[in-house]
């Protein structure tokens, strides 16, 4: 449900943008609904930027929470500002304050523009949002919705107003709805690489989460128009990861860390996947990408094991009615001592539970952090219903002592919920 109060101030801001104009009328609107609509404009493009900033990792928690909670400080502000505007008609100054009165308690949700770049990748999607406290229902969001999609039938050419719908229908998780809103924004934006990859995803959600067929044709239009747009990159990755075209995945995935800050969480991310790429490339027996996915000579059977920890992965009882077939199994190893970035990382589905695995240098994450060059490790595993690389609250998740390289039969028992 995180994704779903993400998108509260994208209802906001199209409501307040679509539904307060009509209500102050004549000599109020410049000053009134003018200053708030250009006020909630700004303000929505500062969080936008600011959300983006935190995905690359150019901005920390701690700097992220403490500007978004300014912004929201300065919008709030602004809105009981302008609507304390004298000399404006009481019905239009009444109906706008009831209206406005909503920012308060969504405004905290204004991020939503750009959303966690985490859920493009295989598994997608999930939600990168902190938990917030909820203080207003789903049945509220779904008026404004509604209100928004009313209004939007008398401004049939209003493209903003179409993005605004489909995300927040995509949010409360109507993707049809959604799908036919970017559809619509489309169709009047044209040549949009943003708007195309956004229409994308909807679409495969619709289709049960399978960007094959339509959702991908849209993904390469995109990636025509803007070959670096990093949400259709890493769509178009999904696309070829999902079915078992694991060079092409990487190909694409590597064209993001062009761009992607070399440090952020995003960028370990992106490497998580790669390499569960290149791992099933070399399973499969196909040569992964060139680049970081380069495949190596093979090392004899008795040095590769020395340089491997394998074992099995189980589910307390306790916990076992909480996973789904479908959800991702993370496995990793990390160095005991030092950076808790996984030096090794597999993939599976939970439906593979209790799960046998191996952890070597071909499941590396990158090459300067290596299995092999550490004496012990500690192994852990995570399920995610989102299948975000990047732990997320409610995961559910164990780890092993610290064991040395080289050892076999660690088990690993995942008995606790990721806080």
């Amino acid at each position: 449900m995180t994704a779903f109060w993400i998108v509260a101030t994208l209802l906001i801001a199209g409501t307040l943008l679509l539904l307060l104009r009509p209500l102050v009328r004549r000599h109020t609107r410049a000053a009134s609904v003018s200053r708030k609509a250009t006020n909630i404009a700004v303000y929505r493009d500062q969080l936008r930027e600011l959300e983006q900033d935190y995905a690359a990792g150019t901005v920390n928690r701690e700097g992220y929470e403490e500007t978004r909670r300014e912004i929201e400080r300065r919008l709030l502000e602004d809105v009981r500002d302008a609507d304390e505007t004298p000399h404006s008609g009481a019905a239009g100054r009444n109906a706008a304050v009831v209206i406005g009165a909503a920012v308060p308690v969504i405004a905290f949700a204004l991020y939503f523009a750009v959303g966690s770049f985490e859920s493009l990748l295989p598994g997608r999607p999930g939600a990168g949002a902190e938990q917030a406290s909820h203080s207003i229902s789903e049945e509220q969001i779904r008026e404004l919705t509604g209100r928004l999609a009313a209004r939007l039938e008398q401004e049939p050419d209003n493209i903003e107003g179409w993005v605004m719908l489909g995300r927040s229908y995509a949010a409360l998780g109507e993707f049809d709805k959604a799908a036919r809103a970017y559809g619509t924004a489309v169709a009047r934006a044209g040549n949009d690489a943003a708007l195309l990859a956004d229409y994308a995803d909807a679409l495969a959600m619709a289709q049960g989460r399978s960007l094959q067929g339509e959702p991908e044709k849209i993904v390469q239009r995109a990636l025509a128009i803007d070959p670096q747009n990093v949400k259709a990159l890493a769509l178009a990755g999904t696309a070829a990861f999902d079915r078992k075209d694991y060079a092409i995945a990487v190909k694409y995935w590597e064209r993001i860390l062009e761009v992607a800050p070399e440090n952020s969480e995003f960028a370990q991310s992106v490497r998580s996947s790669i390499a569960e790429a290149q791992h099933l490339a070399q399973q499969a027996g196909a040569t992964p990408a060139a680049g970081t996915g380069a495949k190596k000579p093979a090392e004899p059977a008795s040095t590769s094991a020395a340089k491997a920890v394998s074992g099995v992965v189980q589910v307390a009882p306790a916990l076992a009615s909480r996973v789904s077939p479908g959800d991702t199994v993370f496995v990793y190893a990390r160095a005991v001592e030092g950076p808790r970035m996984p030096l090794a990382i597999v993939r599976a589905q939970a439906k593979d539970l209790p799960l046998k695995f191996t952890l070597d240098d071909r499941s590396a994450m990158t090459e300067a952090m290596k299995l092999s060059a550490q004496e012990r490790v500690v192994v852990g595993a995570r399920i995610s219903k989102g299948g975000n690389a990047t732990p997320q609250p409610g995961d559910l998740e164990g780890v092993s002592g610290p064991v040395v390289v080289g050892a076999s039969g660690v088990t690993v028992v995942i008995d606790a919920e990721t806080k």
